[in-house]
């Protein structure tokens, strides 16, 4: 009778113990939280509003330059505004198609300076990648960009805590052309067509399938009744970011 006591008597203990410790943790998390100690990141936004027939169009741009007055002169032609996220690097060695595609009011992101491997490389590393991209970029258009496409797609917490802590909301997409493969103009269409859904973003690069299908794309679209806009505006009115 006196055994089964004491064990009781420990097990109440333990409990006892238990429930301080997690009693303890929790009070220090919420004390954390109130006092702004931690930290939520902001997750990267796939697509826009959802309850509007609109969609964008990216480019993401560290490499086909010899595309970039194509583009542009496509887009002029369909009277369409598109999103540029372009590397620094890049920008330094092509000011002048920066600001081309400033000018026809093409809205310009920040796809980093030397489009490194962003899960790779510490938090530090990551925000001056995206600071020294937003100088170049500011010292060539004159506007501070305030979309952040990360390279390679990579979303892990220290790149999107470094675009968060530099001001930037984080893009990525929900329409994926795989244009960099360069496959058949006709691939790349087919894509996107199929894909299409309101808020959509759609990921392409300057390349020479992409310049082909990209007319294509433009009328089809329209013909179903989208309006194609930049990312900025296709993300008004949105109260979530959904993944695919």
């Amino acid at each position: 009778m006196k055994l089964i006591t004491i064990t009781n008597f420990k097990n109440k203990v333990k409990i006892t113990l238990f429930l301080l410790a997690l009693a303890f943790a929790l009070c220090s998390y919420f004390f954390k939280v109130w006092n702004g100690s931690v930290n939520f990141t902001a997750a990267p936004v796939y697509q826009g509003n959802a309850a509007e027939k609109k969609i964008a169009l990216t480019f993401n741009v560290v490499w086909g330059e010899e595309y970039i007055r194509q583009i542009i002169e496509c887009l002029l032609k369909y009277d369409v505004r598109a999103t540029f996220f372009i590397g620094g690097q890049w920008a330094e060695n092509f000011p002048e198609l920066v600001r081309e595609i400033a000018r026809f009011g093409h809205e310009i992101g920040n796809h980093s300076y030397s489009h490194p491997h962003p899960d790779q490389i510490s938090l530090s590393a990551n925000i001056n990648e995206i600071k020294r991209a937003e100088d170049v970029i500011i010292g060539i258009t004159g506007i501070k960009p305030l979309l952040f496409a990360p390279p390679y797609g990579e979303r892990g917490d220290v790149v999107l805590k470094a675009a968060e802590n530099s001001g930037y909301t984080t893009i990525l997409w929900s329409v994926d052309t795989i244009d960099w493969q360069r496959p058949d103009p006709s691939i790349i269409l087919s894509r996107v067509l199929k894909k299409a859904h309101n808020g959509a973003i759609v990921l392409m690069h300057p390349t020479a399938p992409t310049v082909h299908a990209l007319p294509q794309i433009v009328a089809e679209l329209k013909k179903k009744g989208f309006e194609l806009v930049k990312v900025s505006t296709i993300l008004k009115g949105v109260k979530d970011k959904p993944a695919p």
